[in-house]
Formats: structure tokens, sequence, C-alpha cells
């Protein structure tokens, strides 16, 4: 765990990550003792979808164990059964955080408001999050984990994974919907939920980029400015235009 620091990029929200040998070291948060108690929980249940946290270093700042491997956002087009196996991989991490009991003065850092607190959730299940690695796909940055629920991280997955961006082809992207809520179980219930909701949490994402823009709180007015914004409303405009299409796609 010691040797030279090489700098991390590709984030849009957190600098100042490094790599030191097999590690990553982070700046801390309010969050991070949350954060750490909900990791070590992962990895004591088994499982090996997120990184190991190891605690902090000498100068106090995070460290996780690294993870080698490319982004999913680097890599070619998900196949069905690639959102099968994303789909697998949540369910997998709800079924792990339903047991996880945070301490009672738990500090989070979740900048969207979920639409119910059922379990912890990542809350930013994205390509630029999952690592591919040959030992695992694993997701990565969770600093922004807290309450939420189920559908309310699957649907935010789905923006990013299917991926439901504007310009989209609901034709071809319906079914591929279908595979990740497929590869997750969804109940009939669940499918019946999941549109509107994927629709709530991304225009909930643009949301919160106008008001950073408004306030000047950073880095979302930064992200506001880089032009992000119009990427989560045409989003948003393009899932809610079709919100029949996807429960066709999800319930035939």
């Amino acid at each position: 765990m010691t040797g030279p620091e090489l700098p991390l990029d590709g984030g849009n929200v957190s600098t100042g990550v490094v790599r030191v040998g097999d590690t990553v070291r982070k700046p801390t948060t309010a969050a991070t003792p949350a954060v750490g108690s909900l990791l070590r929980h992962l990895d004591a249940v088994g499982f090996t979808g997120a990184p190991r946290f190891h605690g902090r270093d000498g100068q106090g700042r995070q460290v996780l164990h690294y993870v080698d491997g490319p982004l999913a956002d680097t890599l070619p087009t998900m196949t069905p059964g690639d959102l099968a196996r994303v789909g697998r991989l949540i369910r997998e991490l709800h079924d792990a955080t339903a047991t996880h009991v945070p301490a009672a003065d738990a500090v989070w850092s979740v900048e969207i408001a979920p639409d119910r607190e059922d379990l912890v959730c990542h809350h930013d299940l994205a390509p630029w999050n999952l690592v591919c690695a040959d030992s695992g796909w694993v997701f990565i940055d969770w600093d922004g984990a807290g309450p939420g629920s189920r559908l309310w991280d699957l649907g935010y997955a789905a923006h990013g994974f299917v991926p439901l961006h504007a310009g989209g082809d609901p034709g071809v992207d319906g079914p591929r919907l279908r595979a990740l809520a497929d590869g997750y179980g969804l109940s009939a219930a669940g499918r019946h939920r999941l549109p509107g909701l994927i629709e709530g949490h991304v225009r909930g994402m643009h949301d919160l980029l106008v008001d950073g823009h408004r306030t000047g709180r950073q880095p979302w007015a930064r992200l506001y400015d880089e032009g992000h914004a119009r990427h989560w409303l045409g989003a948003a405009d393009y899932i809610a235009a079709h919100l029949d299409s996807w429960a066709r796609a999800l319930e035939d």
C-alpha cells in the first residue's frame, strides 16, 4: 500500500484522487464514515461488486482497493446479455445492502431526494462507475451512497446503461431496458412503476444542475456551464415521451 502517487482522472465530481500501489486514495467527505461502514458490510456478506475499504491513510484520505480494468463507458455498446449481467449485479447489490443497518447518526451525501428510503443505494450506477475487470465487474465511487429505493437506483442505471438518451429509438431501447429488468429479476409491480421513476430520477439530475447554476453551488454550477444540463433535460423528455413504449417492453 505504498509507492508513488499516480493521479486518476475521468470523474466529473471528485478531484485529488490518486493510485498508490493496489489502492486508491481520495479526499474524505462528511459521508465517509457511513460509506466505509457500508463497504465493509458488503465485503463481509460476500458482495464482490464493490471495492474494499481500508480506512484512512496518514493524510486522512480514504483508502480503497484499486480495481484494474476499463470503465464500461470506454467499451463498445453493451449487448442484451451484458445488460442482463448489469441487472443481476444491481440486484445482488440491493439484496446485500438490504441487510445493512447504518449507524443512527450516519451522515450521507444524497443529492437528489429519492422516491422512498427502503435501503441504502449507490445513487450513481452508471457506465462511468462500472469497472469491467477480468476478475469481475465492480461499481466504484460510493461517496454519494445513501438511503433510497431499489427502483430509484435501477431507474438511474437504465438511463446510462440502456442508454435512454435524447434521439434514441424506443424500438431499440425498449428491448434493451427489458434485458436490464430481466437480469434484475424485476417483479410485475416493479415493471409497472419503473418507467415513471426512470424519468423522475433523470429529471432530478437536470434540476440539480439548474439549481447549482442558480446558487453557484459546486460542482453542479460548473457542470451546468459545461452543458450537462442539456443532456439530462433531453434524456428526461425522451423518456417521458415514450412511457407507454417502456411499459409495453417491460410487461410484454
